[in-house]
């Protein structure tokens, strides 16, 4: 059984005859003749009553009349979805994501959602490696990355960039420091979490150290932002560095949080290389659409300031 077949049987029974029929879908009679009848063969049923001057339904054609509508208004629905998916106004986004900070990437969603309204998007929040992994493999059509140079096999394109914090005692003469530099807090512990955690956050934070000529001192393990800024508070002087991811930085009574004279941590959208699908189309022209934070206009190729 065919599509068009059941194109022919509706337009037979609509038009009352298979000369009709074939007029208005500008074949030729025999054509007509000939699907409906191996429709007929295939369903093992008899559609026509071809005895009268008019064609008329039979029973079981009356009874199928609906079903082969429906069928075709189905397969009318699946042209239009897949025309859509080509087109990127509609279709599955599977994007990897991280959190914040703050309300950024909701942001970037509502952005999304206005330019395609019909792309749903499924997000997934994993480890760094796994969320590239995944792009790789095709699981995922692109993931938000972080403080990440380069992804082998992939390509990243610049989103905006994160400022860095500094943690340290309170009572540090360094805690009078606006913007304390990492050639001064070079001597003291440095609090980071094990680097199989977030590969390239421990490092963009040990080169920054490394760029001063000396070595990380290293402390205790970065734990978590709350239990690290409370063993800063109470243990022997250490710092350590984090993002904001809530839009709000954390306050402690014997913490100082200063931000750090340093580059900013980069976030990055890792796609296939290439030319993008068409999941990743609205999402690349909402990232070059959508100004930065501070109102300034998207940068060239989808970079935002």
């Amino acid at each position: 059984m065919e599509l068009r077949q059941l194109q022919y049987f509706v337009a037979v029974a609509e038009t009352g005859g298979f000369g009709r029929a074939a007029e208005h879908l500008g074949i030729v009679q025999s054509a007509v003749s000939q699907q409906i009848r191996r429709l007929e063969r295939a369903l093992g049923v008899t559609l026509f009553d071809r005895s009268a001057r008019r064609v008329r339904l039979t029973g079981a054609g009356e009874r199928l009349l609906p079903e082969a509508r429906t069928a075709l208004a189905a397969a009318d629905r699946v042209r239009r979805v897949a025309a859509d998916i080509a087109s990127g106004t509609g279709g599955l986004l599977r994007l990897g994501v991280i959190r914040g900070p703050g309300d950024r990437v909701y942001r970037l969603l509502d952005e999304l959602a206005a330019q395609a309204p019909g792309l749903r998007v499924r997000t997934s929040r994993m480890p760094v490696t796994e969320r590239l992994a995944a792009v790789r493999a095709g699981e995922l059509d692109a993931a938000l990355v972080r403080a990440m140079p380069a992804a082998p096999g992939l390509e990243l394109l610049p989103l905006w960039t994160e400022p860095l914090y500094v943690a340290l005692p309170a009572a540090h003469p360094l805690a009078d420091c606006p913007e304390p530099r990492p050639e001064q807090l070079a001597g003291l512990p440095l609090r980071l979490a094990p680097r199989a955690r977030n590969p390239p956050f421990h490092d963009l934070v040990t080169d920054l150290v490394r760029a001063t000529g000396a070595e990380p001192v290293p402390g205790p393990p970065f734990t978590d932002l709350q239990d690290t800024l409370g063993a800063i508070a109470a243990d022997p002087p250490s710092w350590t560095v984090f993002y904001d991811v809530t839009g709000t930085l954390p306050t402690l009574t014997g913490v100082a949080v200063r931000p750090l004279a340093a580059p900013g941590a980069p976030t990055s959208l890792a796609v296939p290389p290439g030319v993008p699908g068409p999941a990743l189309r609205p999402l690349i022209r909402a990232l070059s659409r959508r100004p930065g934070p501070d109102g300034a206009p998207p940068g060239p190729a989808g970079e935002l300031r």
